[in-house]
Parts: structure tokens; C-alpha cells; sequence
């Protein structure tokens, strides 16, 4: 018996194969290649569609933008990997006609087009519209964290600020008082008086520095800031603890499981993100009204009211009511509220009224006198008087939360539809962490993932020959 054998690397070919011929006809490449020809460059503002008449011939960027969706598609965003794939990759040689781009040319390209290709990743979206994959009744939402370009240690914090001011000046009375004593002696210190005072110059003058950002730090009313990426926050991963982090959002059709909007956030939580979400969904699917299901991270009776005013049915659970610091007393489940009086009633049958309301909060606060002789009072509170906060819009958080749990299959449904496209998205990535730094660029990015996960999922849901078909340009009428 022998090996199965190739043809020999040194034997010439008479009639070598094109490659038109050597990339198959449903090879999803193809799609790639058809729906960039559907795009009008000029009109998504992409830069050098028409090539100037003196200087250097440019890269067409039809040409490059297949180039990054390809990449994004097959795991490779690195400027300089698809570099190396414009070489070697016979795939792309078909995809680019064989043009071979310096890698600053590729990443140049990334970064001077954010809004075009946004916008081209929008242009998927309203095909798959006009192709009918989208629903249109039903979209889950949902968030995810993803690392920013920045490092940990270029965030600033007033704690860290002020920490920092602590031990500068430690530092610097540390010098003072070498430079008194060396007076007193009339002697050289170790390192000679020059050189200590000229170390106290460097110290005061980090001193300043960190004076002036924890001043500009008040001024914004910030908490945080990264001085590498001011967009980007400190933000808490499901997996590798406090990392400086955009908050990538969602809204996937329930139909195909294609994902109908999508955003970047600098918000550390979803707490503001429904209605947001839900009204970007509802525009991209073109639709009057709406089923949106999230988590309970969305809970929020402000944005639930205006959802219902927007036509959106949201159905999203509300957080358990628990306390936190005395778990062994009631908890707010305990208390019934009387819409009609405007009132509620405690375990131990009295009335809690109205005391106080907070247009900022947009709460009211209720309490009863009764509290100082109710017999059960160590069970209810540590204070002189138990109070019961009611949000304005509590009434529409309560509606969503019924939706919720009186049919569980709707979190079930949730699940099944928004986090798959994140794993397949992260999965794409590699590490999950964008490589443009800024929230405008890094949105770019996401939308290339958000393509890219589009384009599997048609490609999966229609396949590849009706994709080309319904991508060829219609004939013009006689």
C-alpha cells in the first residue's frame, strides 16, 4: 500500500485554473463580493470613489471595505493580518481582485470611515428588511461589556486623586526636611542639595498636576475619567472584574434572530437603555407597534410609560425588593399600596400617607406616626418610622413586570434570542476588546461585528445562491 500523493509543487500547469474557478460558486465570499456592489460609496460618504487625475492612483474603497467585512467575518481585524491574507489568502485574492494594501493603508481606512461604515452596516440591515427576515413583533434587548483600548491605569477617581495628593506630599515634606537639616549642618546630603531640589521641583510639580485634575474632576461632576479615552468608563465584566469598558447594546428580531439596532454606550448599567433601544428597533424595522423584552437590568418606570406612549409593549421583570442591610425585616413586598387613596397598608394594618414627594427622584415618600407604638415594630424597621418610597411612573414598571412573570416563556424566548449574537460577536473578536480607541471609532467597530454576524446568520437562514440572487441589480424597464 502507498500514501495518497499530491501533484508535484515543481509541475507546470498548460491550463491553470482561474480564480473564479478555484473559489466555489456558494463559497459565502460571493455574498461579500455582490452586496458591496448593491452600495452607492458615495452616498454612505465614503472618501476617493472617484480617483483624483494627478498624484498617487488610491485603493478603490469598495475594495477595502469587502476587505474588512471579510476579516471581520473570519476572525481577523488586525490591520496587519489582513495584510498578510492579501498575500496568501486565495480567497481574498478573488475578493480584491489580488491588490495588495500596506496594513497602514487597511487601518487608515477603518479610521477615517466610522459614519460610512456604520452606515453600510444600516444598508444590511434594510436589505434583509426588503427581503423579509425580519419580524417586526417581537425584539429582545440586551447589553453587553466590552473592553476599551485604554488601560486600567489611566483612570482617575477622587479617591485616587486625593490618594495620590496624600503621597506627593509625604514626599515632598520628606525633602523639605532633608534640605532643613542639611542647612542646619552646612553639609552635602547624599544626594547634594542641588539634586534634592531639584527633585522637590519634580515633585511639586506632579503635585500641581494632580491638584488640577481633581479640579477638573469637580467641575464636570464626574466620578470617573479615563485620560487615555475620556469616552470609555470603569465598568464592572461579567468575568474579568473592573476594566475600562463601553456598554455595547442590542435589539434582535425575533423571527431569524438577526439583530434589528444596535449602539455603544459609555452608561455603566442598562437602567436608561430601553426606551433608547426599543424606539432605534422599531425604526429600523419600520413598524407602528412593538413587543420589546429585556432583563430585569431594564426595569425602569420612566422608560416603560414611555414606551407604552411610543406603542412599544415592553415586558421586562422588575429587581427582587429586598433589604440589602437588614434582611431580616419586611421587605417592601410586605407593604400593600391602595392606588385609589394613594396610600398602603403594613403588615400590621396602618395606613402609611403621603409625606413627601422629589421631582429630581421622581418618588414619594409615605410613613405613618403609628410606628412609634406598633408592637411589631423590630421586625419593620431600626429607625423611629418605616418609610415606603413609590416611583411616579410605578404604575408602568409594575405592567411590565406582569407581563413577565405571568408567562415565563417570554425571559426563556430573551435568552434564546439576544445572547447568542453576543457570543458569536465575542467569539469573532477573539479577545473581546476593540482596537480603536474613542466611542465613535469603536462603535464603527461594532458595527463591523454586527455585519458580520448578520451575514452568518442569512447566509445560515437563505443560503448562498438565493443571497446572490436577490443581491443582483434588477433590470431596468424598457
Amino acid at each position: 500500500m502507498v500514501h495518497v500523493t499530491g501533484e508535484s509543487r515543481y509541475q507546470r500547469l498548460l491550463m491553470a485554473p482561474s480564480l473564479d474557478e478555484i473559489v466555489a460558486a456558494e463559497h459565502p465570499v460571493r455574498v461579500i463580493d455582490a452586496f458591496v456592489a448593491t452600495l452607492d460609496l458615495r452616498d454612505l460618504k465614503f472618501g476617493k470613489v472617484e480617483a483624483e487625475s494627478t498624484g498617487r492612483p488610491p485603493y478603490h474603497p469598495g475594495d477595502l471595505l469587502k476587505l474588512y467585512i471579510y476579516g471581520y467575518l473570519n476572525q481577523m481585524r488586525s490591520s496587519r493580518r489582513l495584510e498578510r491574507e492579501c498575500v496568501r489568502n486565495l480567497e481574498v485574492h478573488w475578493l480584491v481582485n489580488r491588490i495588495t494594501p500596506a496594513f497602514k493603508t487597511i487601518a487608515d481606512f477603518r479610521r477615517d470611515h466610522v459614519a460610512a461604515i456604520t452606515g453600510v452596516c444600516r444598508a444590511f440591515m434594510q436589505f434583509c428588511r426588503g427581503q423579509s427576515l425580519y419580524g417586526g413583533e417581537l425584539v429582545a434587548i440586551d447589553g453587553s461589556k466590552i473592553e476599551a483600548v485604554a488601560s486600567r491605569k489611566k483612570v482617575l477617581t477622587p479617591a485616587l486623586l486625593e490618594k495620590r495628593a496624600a503621597a506627593l506630599d509625604a514626599k515632598i515634606a520628606e525633602y523639605l526636611a532633608a534640605m532643613d537639616e542639611a542647612d542646619r549642618q552646612e553639609a552635602a546630603t547624599e544626594a547634594g542639595p542641588t539634586d534634592v531640589a531639584r527633585a522637590l521641583a519634580v515633585l511639586q510639580a506632579k503635585r500641581d498636576t494632580v491638584q488640577a485634575q481633581a479640579k477638573a474632576l469637580a467641575g464636570a461632576g464626574l466620578s470617573q475619567t479615563v485620560t487615555s479615552e475620556p469616552d470609555a468608563r470603569l465598568m464592572k465584566t461579567a468575568r474579568h472584574g473592573h476594566q475600562v469598558a463601553y456598554n455595547a447594546q442590542s435589539a434582535v428580531d425575533g423571527k431569524h434572530g438577526l439583530i434589528a439596532a444596535f449602539d455603544l454606550t459609555r452608561d455603566c448599567n442598562d437602567q436608561t437603555q430601553l426606551l433608547p433601544m426599543a424606539q432605534a428597533a422599531k425604526e429600523s424595522l419600520a413598524v407602528e407597534t412593538l413587543t420589546v423584552v429585556a432583563d430585569t437590568g431594564y426595569s425602569n418606570g420612566t422608560q416603560g410609560q414611555a414606551c407604552a406612549e411610543a406603542g412599544i409593549t415592553a415586558v421586562v421583570p422588575r429587581q427582587t425588593v429586598v433589604n440589602p442591610k437588614n434582611a431580616d425585616l419586611f421587605s417592601r413586598d410586605a407593604f400593600t399600596y391602595d392606588p385609589a387613596r394613594d396610600c398602603w397598608t403594613c403588615p400590621a394594618g396602618e395606613i402609611l400617607t403621603l409625606v413627601s414627594v422629589s421631582q429630581p427622584e421622581q418618588k414619594n415618600t409615605y410613613a405613618t406616626p403609628a410606628c412609634a407604638a406598633c408592637a411589631i415594630k423590630v421586625q419593620c424597621t431600626r429607625g423611629k418610622r418605616r418609610k415606603v418610597t413609590r416611583h411616579f411612573h410605578e404604575d408602568a414598571r409594575e405592567a411590565m413586570h406582569r407581563r413577565a412573570v405571568e408567562d415565563p416563556g417570554w425571559m426563556q424566548r430573551r435568552r434564546e434570542l439576544v445572547e447568542h449574537p453576543f457570543g458569536i460577536i465575542k467569539w469573532m473578536m477573539g479577545y473581546p476588546r476593540f482596537l480603536l480607541r474613542g466611542r465613535r471609532k469603536a462603535k464603527a467597530e461594532l458595527a463591523l461585528m454586527v455585519l458580520a454576524f448578520n451575514l452568518k446568520r442569512t447566509i445560515a437562514t437563505r443560503g448562498v445562491p438565493l443571497l446572490l440572487a436577490a443581491l443582483q441589480p434588477t433590470p431596468a424597464g424598457p
